[in-house]
């Protein structure tokens, strides 16, 4: 891996975990100080965010064709400046129009558009040895957001949610420049060599089965982790555990997801990759109808360590698939395609399962449909045919 390869690698992994602030998880830190200080119904938050979500997911279509067009570095440095920018006047937002504003600025400028730039970015660098690539890029990512959250969840306690989030904002937009300086584009002979090579459209990625068959199963993968993750707690509750446990499951699944992701790319480069998401999606389909059935500790963390290790794997494929199913030439505009798809998967998750415990009073009829859906999406995934283009990729792989 050459010095270029491994700073433009990095930089991904750090741009990535810069979508913080407009991530659910983020957000979460500064909820309750939030709805405090604006003095919020909790209801009027939820379709802000809800929303804001909905709205945000659009930017991935026009920043990846942007990307295409203009490459990494001019992308990912205005990017970063907007987001910051938009995080420093979200600290200081002082009424529910403004928050809706800067929060769908947040989610679409983050969660979506620097996730789409970050990703391709290593898609467009790495022709040999992409899964390996994308399992150290998304074992890097673990590791910053593991150390990104409890920094800003102290800082918010410490020092409050404006100023936690103004020195967020403020480093986020220091990541401009350095974006700048640091990311550079494909040295020309080879960016030359990949055109030349069977790259499909996105007009011609979406009239294959194959597209639609791994965003369809990232996406379902990213409804059932929002959900899970943000009634995590009141889900265990309900089949009798307490806090703790809760804690538990976030470190077991945590770890052995990290784990999973550098082992997920090393296996993508020795079995098929229609194989890899097959077992990671029958691995999601068993965690899901686990999670209903649970009563004691041991079973509570064979749920976690298989969560864990599905999430890892499928995270490392979806980082992977798109350069080496269908090229590189329009990875940007696919790639902000499938990203939308799976953001507005994930504003729909825990909305699924809010209803489902406002009609049943439980959450346990939604999670054996959702493993049923997953299970049908695994034998999808494992039986799915390439398209034609892709073999000169995955050759070099």
């Amino acid at each position: 891996m050459s010095r270029a390869a491994s700073v433009n690698l990095t930089f991904a992994a750090l741009a990535m975990v810069a979508t913080l602030p407009g991530r659910t998880q983020g957000l979460g830190l500064i909820t309750e100080p939030l709805i405090a200080a604006l003095q919020l119904d909790r209801l009027e938050y939820a379709s802000i965010n809800f929303w804001a979500t909905l709205i945000g997911a659009a930017f991935c279509i026009p920043f990846g064709r942007w990307m295409d067009r203009l490459g990494p570095r001019i992308t990912l440095t205005f990017t970063l400046l907007a987001l910051g920018a938009t995080v420093i006047a979200m600290s200081n937002a002082t009424s529910a129009a403004n928050l809706w504003l800067t929060v769908t600025l947040t989610r679409g400028l983050g969660q979506s558009a620097l996730s789409v730039l970050s990703i391709a970015l290593v898609g467009k660098w790495f022709s040999e040895r992409i899964n390996f690539a994308m399992g150290v890029y998304s074992l890097l990512v673990g590791v910053g957001f593991i150390a990104a959250f409890p920094s800003v969840g102290a800082a918010v306690l410490a020092h409050g949610w404006r100023t936690a989030w103004l020195a967020l904002g403020v480093a986020v937009l220091a990541l401009g420049p350095l974006a700048w300086l640091l990311v550079r584009e494909r040295p020309a002979l080879v960016q030359q060599s990949e055109t030349s090579a069977a790259s499909m459209t996105l007009a011609e990625a979406l009239r294959t089965p194959a597209f639609w068959i791994f965003a369809l199963a990232s996406s379902v993968f990213g409804l059932v982790y929002s959900g899970i993750a943000l009634f995590n707690q009141s889900i265990l509750e309900q089949r009798g555990f307490d806090a703790s446990a809760y804690h538990q499951v976030l470190v077991v699944s945590t770890m052995l997801g990290l784990a999973a992701n550098f082992g997920g790319g090393w296996l993508a480069t020795r079995w098929p990759i229609q194989r890899v998401m097959g077992i990671a999606m029958a691995l999601l389909a068993v965690a899901v109808l686990m999670l209903p059935l649970v009563r004691r500790v041991p079973e509570l963390m064979l749920y976690a360590a298989t969560m864990g290790i599905a999430g890892g794997v499928v995270t490392v494929v979806f980082f992977s698939v798109w350069p080496q199913v269908f090229g590189r030439t329009h990875l940007g505009r696919i790639q902000g395609f499938a990203q939308m798809m799976t953001v507005l998967a994930s504003a729909t998750g825990p909305v699924l399962l809010a209803q489902t415990l406002k009609s049943t009073g439980s959450y346990e009829s939604i999670f054996y449909t959702l493993a049923l859906v997953v299970a049908v999406l695994a034998v999808g995934c494992w039986t799915v045919a390439l398209p034609k283009p892709a073999l000169s990729e995955l050759a070099a792989t």
